[in-house]
């Protein structure tokens, strides 16, 4: 179980990395899915780098910092979707909204605590495999810091509204999947309202504990 967090935890920071802006350019539709993660990165590792409250866990901040740089830029609807597989038909759209939603809020908060590790990192990119006319990338990237490097991989969709992220890879280990058991199990046992009722109440439980640094 420590392993399994100590991934997620990569993952969410994967995400962090990836996605965000605060340019004098903002990225617009033609922004190429490589350059788009090249300038997210470093213009979130310097936001964190310039915050000592992110780097205490400061969860407001965190939040802050998501719905700003991150949201924009990622496709929770679509995380979920892949992460509940066949069980998202069944949802009704008001459900699906709430589970796209709490399950944002888990990955915000359950690993807040990755986004402060940025500030001793630093991210090599790898040159982007792809046709021009494709539709779904990986983009390739290294994370340099304390440790062996960790590969760090983007899987983005081409939208009407640009490149969005919808999966990270970190050591074999997709994010959806890595979900995927866990929310098949609570919908088995308690159907899709559970399954809402149970991110709903970890979320709850997340809010009121205390940042760890």
């Amino acid at each position: 179980m420590k392993i399994f967090k100590k991934i997620s935890s990569f993952i969410f920071a994967g995400l962090l990395f990836a996605v965000g802006t605060a340019f004098a350019q903002t990225p617009d539709q033609s922004t190429p899915p490589d350059a788009l993660i090249k300038m997210v990165v470093t213009d979130v590792m310097a936001s964190v780098k310039a915050d000592p409250d992110i780097q205490k866990g400061n969860i407001p901040k965190i939040v802050e910092l998501v719905e700003k740089k991150i949201v924009p830029y990622t496709d929770m609807r679509r995380t979920t979707e892949m992460a509940m597989g066949p069980n998202w038909k069944k949802a009704t759209p008001e459900q699906q909204a709430q589970l796209s939603m709490e399950f944002k809020n888990l990955l915000i908060r359950t690993y807040s605590g990755a986004l402060s590790q940025l500030r001793d990192q630093t991210v090599q990119f790898k040159a982007l495999r792809a046709a021009p006319d494709d539709k779904e990338v990986v983009v390739k990237t290294v994370v340099i810091g304390r440790g062996d490097p960790v590969p760090l991989d983007y899987r983005l969709e081409k939208t009407a509204n640009g490149w969005k992220v919808y999966d990270m890879n970190i050591m074999g280990v997709w994010l959806v999947e890595a979900y995927r058991n866990q929310f098949s199990n609570q919908i088995s046992q308690n159907g899709i309202e559970g399954l809402v009722k149970f991110l709903q109440d970890r979320n709850k439980q997340l809010a009121t504990a205390k940042p760890s640094n």
